[in-house]
C-alpha cells in the first residue's frame, strides 16, 4: 500500500527553524507514513533550494503568500492525505500514530494538533489554552496547529484561498463542522509573542479575527498586519 501523506511545509526565508520541523517528521518514515515532503517558497534569499534537494524534497518556488504557496504545494502534491505545516511547528512525538488513526476513519473529516508554545510561564499556557479552546468550540484553528486533509475533501471545499492573510481562517471556516482535533500536540515558535508581549499579540490576533470574520478584506487586514510582518498569529 502506497504511503498515504505528502507533507506541505510553506518557507520565507525559514531555515532557522526548518531543521527542527523536519526532523520531527521522521517518525511518518519510520512508520511509513509519508510519501513524500513538499517546499514551497515564497521567494526566499537563503538557501532553501540547497536544502530541500539535500533532504529529498519536492521544491517550488511562488509569489510570497502562505495561501497562494500552500494552494502550489497541494496541487503538486500526489498523495491521498495532505498534511499542511508551518516551517516554525515541530509535531511532537506520538503524532504519527494519531495521524494514522485519523487516516483508517476515512476522507471526510479534517483535523488539527493541540497547540503548545516553545516557551515557559503562565501566559504561553494561557494563550496556547484560548487557541485550543477556539479551535473545539468554533472549529477555527490558526496555521500553527496544522491541518491534515484528505484530497478528496480539500477538492471539495476548494482549498486554500490566495488571500494574504486568514487563509487558515478561510479553510477552517469552509470545512463548517468536519474539523477535529486530534490526541497529539503541534509545538510552535514563541519568539513573536515574546518580543511583543503576549497580551498585545494575542488581542492583536483577536481584533483581526474579529474583523475578518465581520467581513474586512484579507488585503486590508494584510496591510494593517505588515508592520509585524512576521508576528505569529
Amino acid at each position: 500500500m502506497p504511503a498515504p501523506l505528502s507533507v506541505i511545509i510553506p518557507t520565507f526565508n525559514a531555515l532557522p527553524r526548518l531543521g527542527q520541523s523536519v526532523a520531527a517528521l521522521a517518525e511518518g518514515l519510520d512508520t511509513g507514513l509519508i510519501a513524500e515532503l513538499i517546499i514551497s517558497d515564497g521567494g526566499s534569499v537563503d538557501a532553501i533550494e540547497t536544502v530541500a534537494d539535500e533532504l529529498g524534497a519536492a521544491f517550488l518556488r511562488g509569489a510570497k503568500g502562505r495561501g497562494q504557496q500552500l494552494g502550489a504545494g497541494a496541487a503538486m502534491a500526489r498523495a491521498e492525505w495532505l498534511l499542511f505545516l508551518h516551517a516554525d511547528t515541530v509535531l511532537q512525538p506520538g503524532w504519527a500514530g494519531a495521524v494514522a488513526a485519523h487516516i483508517a476513519r476515512g476522507p471526510n473529516r479534517a483535523a488539527c494538533f493541540r497547540l503548545r508554545f516553545d516557551a515557559p510561564g503562565l501566559m504561553a499556557r494561557l494563550v496556547a489554552g484560548g487557541a485550543n479552546l477556539r479551535s473545539r468550540a468554533l472549529g477555527l484553528p490558526y496555521g500553527d496547529q496544522a491541518l491534515l486533509i484528505s484530497r478528496k475533501l480539500y477538492t471539495e471545499i476548494g482549498g486554500y484561498k490566495p488571500i494574504p492573510l486568514m487563509e487558515d481562517v478561510a479553510i477552517a471556516r469552509a470545512l463548517r463542522g468536519r474539523l477535529t482535533m486530534l490526541p497529539a500536540t503541534a509545538l510552535t515558535a514563541a519568539d513573536k509573542y515574546q518580543r511583543q508581549g503576549w497580551l498585545r499579540r494575542a488581542a492583536r490576533n483577536l481584533w483581526l479575527l474579529a474583523r475578518y470574520l465581520c467581513g474586512a478584506k484579507p488585503e486590508n487586514l494584510a496591510a494593517a498586519y505588515a508592520p509585524s510582518e512576521n508576528c505569529k498569529r
